[in-house]
């Protein structure tokens, strides 16, 4: 970091077609801003939001820091799962003997699930045309 400026730890999470990337800034008061708007207003949905919290949850660390999130891409579950790794990566770098506690609970595996591309003479990527037998 350049003298004077604010330090912060910064991690990339991807989740499908979302990618965030995730700055948390030590000694804050726990406020969470996702791309400038406060986390309740952006994640409207609950289970979204406790997704996202889990890593925060887990190590004891929420309220610590102010975070910081840009995502873009993909839909509203892809970007909660994307910022959920990104928050996971950056406590790595804020504390790496925080591995094996979110390690243990999964959070640090990225989910390489994405969209099954689409087969020719297909309506999706399984779904067949309705066979008629006349």
């Amino acid at each position: 970091m350049a003298e004077g400026q604010l330090q912060y730890y910064e991690a990339v999470g991807r989740r499908k077609e979302a990618t965030a990337r995730v700055r948390l800034y030590p000694g804050g008061n726990g406020t969470i801003v996702v791309n400038d708007r406060p986390l309740q207003q952006y994640f409207t949905r609950e289970i979204d939001v406790a997704r996202l919290l889990e890593p925060l949850k887990v190590t004891g660390m929420d309220g610590r820091f102010n975070i910081s999130v840009k995502v873009k891409g993909g839909g509203i579950s892809g970007q909660a799962g994307a910022v959920r790794l990104g928050l996971a990566r950056a406590l790595l770098k804020v504390n790496p003997d925080l591995r094996p506690i979110l390690r243990q609970k999964g959070l640090l595996t990225c989910d390489a699930r994405v969209k099954e591309r689409k087969k020719p003479g297909l309506k999706r990527a399984r779904k067949a045309p309705q066979y008629t037998k006349r």
